[in-house]
């Protein structure tokens, strides 16, 4: 049985995209003004939550004060507020500020469920169970994830594993949970798949794109996809995890943060000409 907590988040999600934002730094560290304008303007076009300090907000490296500050603002948006956390402090903390739900970092298979029951049992605060690549749950996990009761839903993440996104999908919307698919390469794929709602990295900015896409897979009329699947497959390319750096220089050429806050301290070395290839994918959108 879902808590009512849980439904309530759930159905305000159904049918949104969430922008797994980015947390952009500067040379003198964070600032409000940048970093409201840059989530306000996610929320102004098309971004229905904000999902902050998840892996595109680099939220495992934030320091306390920087948490805080995201999660203060992210709520003066007036859009649901998700908060990726790894541990019962975080999310205590996430859920004294008023978050409104927890993305869950996923721990160890077979330490998940007990890690998601206490985290429900700290914090009170509805939870999106994360079925990410690099530590994928096997299914009998995701089944009993998905239903327990402070688990609104679960975001499914594989990268290109179509069949485990697909038993993913199914098993979520069994346990009248939401399906979210976090598939920035499968995307349109897995909402006609079943899943319900979007929380992807692709959507760190370039929103009018993402949120176009999501509306026509949900409406069943998807048309040509092109432009948009080579936007991210190069968003996505090798080395995957440089997806991050890759978002803030569109999010600097879009004029959404300065220039000098597209930097990501935390991702590998990017080769020469990167930049400016990202740059003519999305200027294709």
């Amino acid at each position: 049985m879902i808590d009512s907590r849980a439904a309530q988040l759930r159905d305000r999600l159904r049918g949104q995209l969430v922008a797994a934002t980015a947390t952009p730094i500067g040379p003198d560290g964070l600032d409000a003004g940048v970093l409201a304008g840059y989530l306000g303007g996610l929320v102004a076009d098309g971004a229905g939550g904000l999902a902050v300090l998840a892996h595109t907000g680099r939220g495992p490296f934030q320091p306390d004060p920087v948490r805080d500050e995201v999660i203060r603002i992210a709520l003066g948006t007036g859009v649901p507020v998700i908060v990726g956390v790894t541990d019962v402090l975080q999310a205590e903390r996430a859920a004294e500020l008023g978050a409104d739900g927890l993305l869950v970092f996923p721990p160890a298979p077979d330490e998940a469920v007990a890690f998601h029951e206490t985290l429900w049992q700290a914090a009170g605060v509805p939870l999106l169970a994360f079925d990410l690549y690099l530590r994928p749950y096997p299914l009998p996990v995701l089944r009993d994830l998905v239903r327990l009761p402070g688990v609104a839903g679960l975001k499914v993440a594989l990268l290109r594993d179509d069949a485990a996104c697909k038993d993913a999908i199914a098993s979520t919307a069994a346990a009248d949970r939401l399906a979210i698919t976090g598939e920035d390469l499968m995307f349109v794929p897995s909402v006609t798949w079943g899943a319900q709602a979007a929380l992807v990295g692709i959507a760190a900015a370039a929103v009018p794109a993402t949120a176009r896409a999501l509306r026509a897979a949900l409406a069943g009329e998807i048309g040509d996809t092109t432009a948009f699947d080579r936007y991210a497959e190069t968003i996505f390319g090798d080395p995957v995890d440089g997806y991050v750096q890759r978002m803030l220089w569109v999010a600097a050429a879009e004029g959404r943060i300065p220039p000098e806050y597209a930097v990501d301290p935390h991702g590998p070395e990017l080769p020469a000409g990167e930049r400016e290839r990202v740059l003519e994918v999305v200027r294709a959108l």
